[in-house]
C-alpha cells in the first residue's frame, strides 16, 4: 500500500498578520524570494496545492507554477471581522471575541465557526487518503491548526511522530498554544 505524505505549509506574512488584523486578499509582504532557495526545501515529485487566496497563491509560486487551487484550503471566512483589528475588537466587540475564542461553534462574524472550518479539513483530508504520493499544501494558519487538530484528536498520543532533534514550542499566555515556528525571511537573505 502506498502511502500519502502532506506537507502542509503556511503562506508567506502579510502586513495583517503583522498588524494583528483578521486578513482580507491581501499579498504577501515579500514576492521576491528566491523559488529555487524553497523549491530545494521539498523532496521531489509533490503534487502542489493551495488555497485560492493571493498570498498564498504567490506563496506556492515559491515552490513551483503548477499549484492546484483547492477550495478546501481557503481561509476561514471571517465575516465582518474582514481587515479589523483584534485590539479594535477586544474595546469594540469584546463579548462576541470572547464567545469566538471559547465556543469552536460560535461565529459572531457573521462567518464560519472553528468547528465549521474543521469540518471542512476533515473531508479535504479524508479525500486526500485516496491520493498515495507527496501532496504540498499551502493555505493558511487556521486551516493548519485545523489539519494538525484532526490528526491528534483522540489517541494523540501515538499520532505524533517526534524525528530526532525536532523542536516544539510552546508558549503560556492563559492557556497552553503549541507554536509552529517558520523560517524568517530576513535569515535567508
Amino acid at each position: 500500500m502506498r502511502t500519502t505524505r502532506l506537507t502542509l505549509i503556511c503562506h508567506a506574512r502579510t502586513v495583517a498578520q503583522k498588524l494583528s488584523r483578521f486578513p482580507t486578499n491581501e499579498p504577501v509582504e515579500n514576492e521576491q524570494l528566491a523559488s529555487d532557495f524553497w523549491a530545494t526545501r521539498l523532496d521531489s515529485p509533490f503534487r502542489l496545492l493551495c488555497g485560492p487566496e493571493l498570498r498564498t497563491r504567490q506563496t506556492a509560486e515559491w515552490f513551483g507554477t503548477d499549484a492546484e487551487v483547492v477550495p478546501a484550503l481557503r481561509d476561514c471566512d471571517w465575516g465582518h471581522w474582514h481587515g479589523q483589528s483584534i485590539k479594535d475588537l477586544q474595546q469594540t466587540d469584546a463579548h462576541a471575541l470572547q464567545a469566538w475564542l471559547a465556543d469552536p461553534h460560535a461565529a459572531p462574524h457573521g462567518g464560519e465557526s472553528v468547528a465549521q472550518v474543521g469540518e471542512r479539513v476533515a473531508a479535504w483530508l479524508e479525500g486526500l487518503t485516496a491520493t498515495p504520493g507527496h501532496v504540498v499544501a499551502v493555505t493558511h494558519p487556521y486551516i493548519v491548526r485545523a489539519a494538525l487538530m484532526q490528526v491528534v484528536q483522540g489517541a494523540a498520543f501515538n499520532a505524533v511522530d517526534v524525528e530526532p532533534l525536532a523542536i516544539l514550542e510552546l508558549r503560556f499566555n492563559g492557556i497552553w498554544r503549541l507554536r509552529l515556528p517558520g523560517i524568517d525571511i530576513k535569515e535567508t537573505r
